[in-house]
């Protein structure tokens, strides 16, 4: 995964500068100025704060576009049925794990 690439679709999709990414994750400016002038990889607890900045997670983080539509998907569907209907997708799910 390219998570500087990453990093920036967040920043686009919020209207983020670098300055206010570093201002929300508390994070100096050089720190966020760096990660993308010298291309180098977060720290697991820089990449942290960015995530609580951004109100995400790290798992979600690293979720693909398309494993995300999938969730939607799926949770949008699941919404739809009855309640014995959701307890019966729960149990197969339970039995194919």
């Amino acid at each position: 995964m390219d998570v500087l690439g990453r990093i920036k679709t967040l920043m686009k999709n919020a209207d983020w500068t670098e300055y206010k990414l570093a201002k929300e994750s508390h994070l100096s400016q050089s720190t966020i100025s760096n990660m993308f002038v010298r291309n180098t990889l977060p720290t697991i607890p820089t990449l942290e704060n960015i995530c609580n900045a951004f109100n995400i997670s790290l798992s979600d983080f690293f979720l693909e576009e398309k494993e995300k539509n999938e969730q939607k998907q799926l949770l949008s569907n699941f919404a739809m049925l009855n309640k014995e209907q959701k307890r019966l997708v729960i149990k197969l799910i339970e039995n194919i794990k």
